[in-house]
Formats: C-alpha cells, structure tokens, sequence
C-alpha cells in the first residue's frame, strides 16, 4: 500500500509539473511554431545538401599464436618461413600510413573526378571515363579544380578547352606529368556533363580516409578482424577495403620473401665453397689414380677405411655445424645480416639454440613491421626490442656452448682417427693415400648434398604465397546510406527549436529588469499581495460601471473583500494608497476601489492627496482649478466646499488636489490634515486617500499614521525589481500601517491577449451571452422606469 501510494504521489508530481510547464509556454505557441518551422526547414536544406554515405563492410582472419588460429600441417611444409602475429598488433598495422598511401596510389585516389552542378558538385568515381594517375603521387602539385573531356572517338584528351594528348599516353601538362587511362569502373551517364579533377597530396588524402576507416577485433576470444569504411560512393568504399586487405597481405609476403632470400645467399655462399673444394678433391683423386696406377684395397685396409670414414663423417658433421655455430656468431656479433634478419638454422642440431634463433628472427621481422607504422617511443615497438636484446645474449652463450661441445667431440673423433691412421701405416703408402683422398671426396659429396637440400627447402619458401591471413568476407557496402540519419536529424531539429524557443523566452523574463510574476514579488518582500488587476486595454481609466460586468471588476471586488483581511471594518475605514514610482497606477487603483466599495451601498470619498502631480481629477472629468486639498489646507477652503458629488455614482464623493503649491509637502505638516482625515472617518464608510509614490517625496510616510491600511500599487512589466526589493528595507525604516501589495497591470504572457496572464478566461463584458444581455437591458429599462415613476411622484 505504501510503495502504491508513493507510486501515485510520483506520477501527480510528474503530472503537475508537465501541467506547469505546458501553462507556461503554451501561450507563446506561435514563437514554437516559428522556431520548429525554421528548425525543420533548415534540417531540410541539410539534409538536401548533404552528401549521403555509404558504408563498406569486410571480415579478416588472422593467424594468431595465442588464439589458435594456425595451418594444417601440409600449408606448415610449404610455408617453413612463417611468422606468427598478435591480433592486436595487426589491428595497428592495418591502419598504418604506409598501407593506405599504397591503397590511394592503386585506385588514383589523389586525383578525384567529379561532375559540375548547380549548387554542389558530385564524386564520379564511376561516372567519369577516365582516371587520371599522376607520374609522381609524392609529389603532386595542388589543383582544387581542372576541368577536362573526353573525345571518345579519336581517344582525345582536352584540358581546360584545349587538347593536350590522347588517353594512356604520359602528357606533360602544367600540373605534372598526367596519364588519362580508361576507368574500368565506368557506367555510362546521361550526355553533356561537365568534369573535372582535383589533384591533392596524397598524405592529406591518406588522413582523411584513415579518419573514417574503423579496425577492430570482431570479440575478444576472436582472431577476426572487422573492417568497415564511410563513403558518399558505395564501389569507391568498397575498392578502398579491398585494396587494403589486398596490400596488407602483400606485405607480409613480402617480408617472408626477404626472410627466404637472405638464407638462399647464405646457402649459395656455402655451397659455392664445398664446390671448390669437391672439385679440387676429385681432381687430386683421378690424378692420384692416374699417376700411381692404385685401383684396389686390401680387405683390411677397407674395414679400416669405412670405420674412419664413419669418424670422418662425423667430423665432417661437426666441422658443418661449427661453421653454422660460427655464421651465426658471426650474424650476431656484425649484424651484417639484412634488416637484422639471422639466416635459417641449417646443420644445427640443438632443439633450444634453432628455436632461439627462430624466435629471434621473428622477433626481427616484427621489429621492423612495427617501426614502419608506429612512433619509435611506442609501448609495443620498446617491447619487441627489448625482447631482441635478451634473446641475442641467450644465443651468444649458446652458440659458446655449442662451440665447446662440437669441439671436444670432434677432437675425440680426431684421437680415434689417428689411432686407425697408425694402423694403416702399415699399408703401402699408395693405398694409403688413395684412402685418404676417397675419405676427403666422401665428406665434400655428404656436406655438399645437405647444402642442395636446404637451398631446395629454401626456394620452395619463396616461391610459396601463403598469407598468415585470409579473407572471410570481402568488402560489400550497405544498400541505402548510413549517414545522414534522417530520422534523427529532423528528431533532433524540432527538439533544439523547441530548447531553444524555452531557452530564448526564460532568458529573456530572466534578463528583464521589471517585475513580471506574482511569485518574484513574494520571493522579493514579505509585504502580502492581496489582489492581481489584469491590463486595461480600453481607454476608459474608469473601469467599473453600474449594472456592467467584467473581469477587471471582479478582481476589484475581490480586492475590496481582501481589504478586511488589512483592518478594514466599520470602525476602520481609513485606506491610503501609493505606489514607488509615477505611472504604476496608484490612482486607477484608488479611484476603482472607491467605485467598487461605493456600488455595495457604502458612502465613500476618494481624497486626491498626491499633492505633486494629481492625476484623478481627468479621470472624472474634473477641473485642475477646481478647489480642493490645498486650498483647505492653506484656509482658503472650508471641508464642505472642496467636498464634490461624483456624477453617476450615488455613493461617491470626490475631493481633488486643488490648485498646485510651491511646497506640497509642508502642507501636510501643519497640523490640519488630523482634523480633516477624523471628519472624513465620521462622515463617510471608507475614506481612500491617493498619495504620490515613495520614492520620489514622503508624503505616504507622513500619512500613513492616520489611516487603518496601505495599498502599495507595483505594476507589471513596470516596476523595477531593485525598487521591490528595497520595500522592506524602507518599511524598517519608515513604516507603512498594515501594508498590502497590489498587482497591477497583469498582462498576458504570449500571444493569448484574450486571456489573463495567469491563465483565466472568465466570460465577462465583451464575452456575455445573449441571455445574460438580454437580462441586463430588461433590469436597466425596469430601473429607468422606476426612476420616472419616482420623479412623477415629486411633481
């Protein structure tokens, strides 16, 4: 039941909120509607204007060591030279400068083709005939703009109106030397339109396609990378995708092709060697042979021979590895190797030392990739180095051992040796000797052979075109743009016409200087507000009449009750009324209360005390010469002769200001304003006494201690704030008994100018229904023949 009732609270809270917002700017209508019709027209223009885009999507696979993704192990034979890559070191590599130049040099992307228009032109990267490709990209003179055409035909040329060559041709013109080939991605247009080129630097060209390329992991887990481009022509988004992936695997081809190469001139330095020496050891054979005549071995001599020849072929082994130990050492020690690249373990037999070489020269490879793409202080490029500098010490000490060892082991094949050597010295020195040359011949043939099946292994590397990646997906643009988003611009128009619009009306009430809310003067000063009048727009200033009803009359009806909350009773009936500044309404105020208070059948006298500038004597169409307070209070008056009936009204009694003095204010000082006020107080019902404003003389404040009530007048859209919010400083000050706030003037926020500021719409005067008007003429017509009756009688 609680969170039910909590529920509820919330919802009329939101209710009542939505309800003062709409209260509020409903009545500036139109203002929105100018504002959203701007807004959605200029969303229009945009959108008209606007280049839509398309966007290309592709899908790669990458061969990642950590994530499983790896050949089957005939692709492993034919690709011996591979290197293994980190997904997330692909995704950098991918967006590198160097791949996208490469990309905007292929599809001639430095020299885009467009189509005059009338307001903008268009991309005719498969509109136009022909592409432009430039001698040299690197170095382009600039042209925003070279129209040119096509004589399909003769296969002409014409630059700027003039004909400069003929298509496929280098053409030396004042923009560099140009090339005009066919654009095979052409699609005939309609005829008679107007092309041109602009030629751009390729470095700018490349930064604002990277800016709209997005390279990313398709998961986490995942070794595909997802690549997507935003262009206004879907085939150009398309052909950048493809042409990126295209030269990405380019790349590392090429790379492993380097790799492959280094060890093929490695292979072909030693086996050139081994060459040398065969051939040098079969001609000393066949020589030997021929001069001594030696064509056979003792049986013991030939059990002797195989078993050095085993030792031999040991050796020999040893002797392979120790110049493979020693081109290493050599590699590491002078880095004489290309790009730092060791040569592929050949004759090696240490499992630990060939990996540590292969991991060094992965480690290379990827070193030099990184340092293409990224910035020498890159977090990952510092890393790889550092990984390449601990890896060569570990293969130094490894090849030091690897020297020792190959060392003792062949010096102890070499002690064996010699001791069958010493055996055979008992041979005859021919035989011996042919021995020892066949032994020499055996070894070139075994190391020479081992040499051939590695440069074979070698070579079948190079040749191979394997990719460490493979594409999943090739590039496919979206059939409908991406951008703009229509919806969302027209959504996000009317949405910042209608902020704007609020922000535009609360900026301008929160700037105004003058008073426009009842809630600002509560928050300003503590003196209470006891009514609203809403604007007069007639010219009358006398507002309420006899027998008529309207909405300025009920609010003074409204006002006279409120004046019993001040005092105000049979006994006290002094009431005076003031203002801050002149034209606040203080005597409109005045003189309508009196009307209001005297039309309820009390007797009332409304005293014009604004002895500066008196303003009620026009309002009843009253003289300026006509005596009144300031004859009575110099003498030359009597109470009864400044006392005037005001016609019209029964109840109401009128005494004007009187002719001007020089000093109105002392007037009020000496003494006789007492004896008039007590008179008035024991004559009439009410007295409403009008005085001049506040700030300007004193005259309210000398006053306001012989009367029961002030009605301090503020007028809206008038009174400066600052002046409200001294009232209270004044009142500690000076005093004025029991005051209250009127709030004059109220008129109507927007463009409702029917209607009441606040937001009441009463059917009063002009809004009187035929019946309600209908009865107020037949009661007027019954009063004026009750009249005639009355007079007939006095007769």
């Amino acid at each position: 039941m609680a969170n039910a009732k909590q529920h509820k609270s919330s919802v009329q809270k939101e209710d009542n909120l939505v309800t003062q917002l709409l209260a509020k700017y409903i009545t500036y209508w139109p203002a929105f509607l100018i504002f959203v019709i701007v807004a959605v027209s200029g969303a229009y223009v945009y959108l008209r204007y606007t280049t839509p885009l398309y966007e290309a999507t592709a899908t790669l696979i990458i061969k990642d060591e950590k994530k499983g993704a790896d050949d089957s192990k005939l692709m492993e034979s034919l690709n011996m030279i591979s290197t293994k890559k980190i997904i997330e070191n692909e995704v950098e590599v991918l967006q590198s400068r160097s791949l996208m130049e490469n990309v905007v040099k292929s599809l001639h992307l430095y020299a885009p083709v467009f189509i005059e228009g009338k307001v903008k032109a268009q991309p005719a990267y498969t509109a136009s005939p022909l592409e432009i490709v430039v001698a040299d990209p690197d170095s382009i003179t600039e042209a925003p703009k070279v129209p040119f055409s096509y004589d399909q035909s003769k296969g002409s040329v014409f630059l700027n109106g003039k004909q400069v060559g003929v298509v496929n041709e280098w053409i030396s013109t004042g923009y560099g030397r140009l090339k005009f080939i066919p654009n095979k991605k052409y699609v005939p247009h309609e005829l008679g339109k107007q092309f041109y080129f602009s030629l751009l630097k390729t470095k700018d060209v490349t930064n604002n396609i990277l800016k709209g390329l997005k390279v990313a992991p398709a998961s986490k887990l995942s070794s595909v990378i997802s690549l997507s481009y935003k262009d206004p022509i879907p085939q150009r988004a398309e052909d950048v995708l493809n042409s990126l992936i295209y030269h990405y695997d380019r790349a590392a081809i090429d790379e492993k092709n380097s790799l492959a190469k280094n060890t093929l001139e490695f292979v072909d330095d030693r086996l050139s060697i081994v060459k040398h020496d065969l051939d040098s050891v079969e001609r000393n054979v066949q020589q030997y042979k021929a001069s001594s005549g030696a064509t056979d071995i003792s049986a013991e001599g030939q059990i002797y021979l195989q078993s050095m020849g085993a030792i031999d072929q040991k050796v020999s082994e040893y002797n392979a590895q120790l110049a493979a130990v020693d081109q290493v050492e050599r590699a590491l020690s002078s880095g004489s190797n290309g790009g730092g690249m060791m040569p592929a373990a050949m004759g090696i037999s240490d499992q630990t030392l060939t990996t540590q070489m292969s991991n060094l020269n992965a480690a290379e490879l990827e070193y030099e990739k990184l340092k293409k793409t990224v910035a020498e202080n890159n977090p990952i490029l510092i890393s790889v180095k550092d990984q390449i500098e601990k890896l060569k010490p570990a293969i130094i000490q490894n090849v030091q051992n690897q020297r020792k060892n190959l060392e003792a082991s062949r010096a102890n094949l070499l002690a064996t040796s010699n001791g069958y050597t010493s055996k055979l010295s008992s041979i005859p020195q021919k035989e011996r000797q042919l021995v020892e040359l066949t032994r020499d011949q055996n070894t070139k043939n075994g190391i020479y052979s081992f040499l051939l099946q590695k440069k074979e292994e070698s070579e079948l590397s190079y040749a191979s075109t394997l990719s460490d990646s493979r594409v999943v997906n090739k590039a496919q643009s979206s059939k409908f743009p991406v951008s703009p988003n229509k919806m969302l611009i027209y959504f996000a128009a009317v949405a910042l016409a209608i902020g704007g619009c609020i922000g535009f009306i609360s900026l301008r009430e929160m700037l105004s200087r003058k008073v426009l809310y009842r809630h600002e003067l509560e928050s300003m000063t503590s003196v209470p507000i006891i009514g609203e009048v809403a604007f007069n727009k007639s010219k009358d200033e006398l507002v309420i009449k006899s027998g008529q009803r309207s909405f300025i009359a009920e609010e003074f009806r409204k006002i006279r009750v409120s004046l019993h909350f001040l005092g105000i009773d049979q006994t006290k009936k002094k009431v005076l009324v003031t203002s801050s500044i002149p034209g606040e309404g203080k005597s409109f105020i005045a003189a309508n209360l009196a009307i209001s208070n005297s039309l309820s059948g009390k007797k009332v006298i409304l005293v014009d005390l604004d002895l500066h500038k008196p303003g009620l004597s026009k309002m009843f169409d009253k003289s300026t010469d006509d005596p009144g307070m300031s004859d009575y209070l110099t003498g030359d008056k009597e109470l009864n002769e400044i006392i005037k009936k005001v016609p019209n009204y029964e109840n109401l009694y009128f005494i004007s200001s009187g002719s001007l003095n020089e000093s109105p204010s002392e007037l009020l000082l000496n003494g006789k304003i007492d004896d008039f006020i007590a008179e008035l107080e024991s004559k009439y019902d009410l007295v409403v006494l009008d005085t001049a404003p506040t700030v300007l003389v004193t005259d309210a404040f000398v006053l306001t201690k012989l009367v029961n009530a002030t009605l301090y007048v503020v007028r809206h859209k008038y009174t400066p704030k600052i002046l409200i919010k001294r009232i209270d400083d004044n009142l500690s000050i000076n005093p004025l008994t029991n005051p209250g706030i009127v709030f004059n003037g109220v008129k109507t926020r927007g463009f409702f100018k029917s209607n009441y500021g606040y937001g009441y719409d009463y059917v009063y005067g002009d809004r009187q229904t035929k019946k309600e008007k209908r009865e107020m003429k037949l009661r007027t017509e019954m009063k004026a023949k009750n009249v005639e009756k009355a007079v007939a009688k006095v007769k």
